[in-house]
């Protein structure tokens, strides 16, 4: 993505299962202390549900899954995933989107569906961001439309928030409800 003519990169977490967001940064460059930062969102949010998984397999049963990652093979999310996750998931590295093909069980077609999206997008707006911020809260935007407002076509009509069981009683209009919700609680919004 370019910012004033700036390669910018937006990192996104998506849930296989749920197609939720789970955690976004936009950055200017992806250094491992911005991999980081990224993952640390998850955990900040998912390491009780991360750590549950664990303890089941190691002291109820062997079988049992662990969460797991799947990345593409950009270096640096191996090394922030192996100094925030290493012993409590798992991490399948430098899956490519055609991974089925060649035998692999795991993908990343949920979050390359949500960047094309993206993309489609400003192929439509045909200019590039005029700043960081202006990007970051266009990114921080679709983010909210994709997990509370649009519906899904493999969930079945629900959007991620709700097939997560977010219970926020959104009616029709669900963006400008949000809005209100947002603006009755003073959450801010990231």
């Amino acid at each position: 993505m370019d910012v004033k003519k700036d390669k910018c990169f937006d990192l996104n977490c998506i849930d296989n299962k749920t197609k939720y967001i789970t955690a976004h940064l936009f950055v200017d460059k992806r250094t491992k202390a911005n991999c980081v930062k990224f993952l640390s969102q998850i955990k900040e949010t998912c390491y009780g549900q991360i750590l549950a998984n664990y303890y089941t397999r190691k002291y109820f049963d062997k079988n049992y899954p662990l969460t797991k990652f799947v990345c593409d093979g950009f270096e640096n999310y191996k090394n922030a995933f192996n100094k925030l996750f290493y012993r409590v998931a798992e991490l399948q590295f430098g899956v490519s989107i055609a991974c089925k093909k060649y035998g692999r069980k795991y993908n990343n077609n949920a979050i390359e569906r949500y960047n094309g999206k993206i993309k489609d997008r400003l192929n439509g707006m045909r200019s590039q961001f005029k700043s960081f911020e202006y990007a970051n809260s266009f990114l921080n935007f679709r983010r909210i439309i994709h997990n509370f407002v649009n519906p899904h076509q493999q969930l079945h009509g629900k959007t991620p928030a709700e097939k997560a069981k977010i219970k926020l009683e959104l009616g029709r209009n669900k963006l400008l409800e949000l809005i209100g919700y947002m603006a009755k609680t003073h959450i801010p919004i990231n």
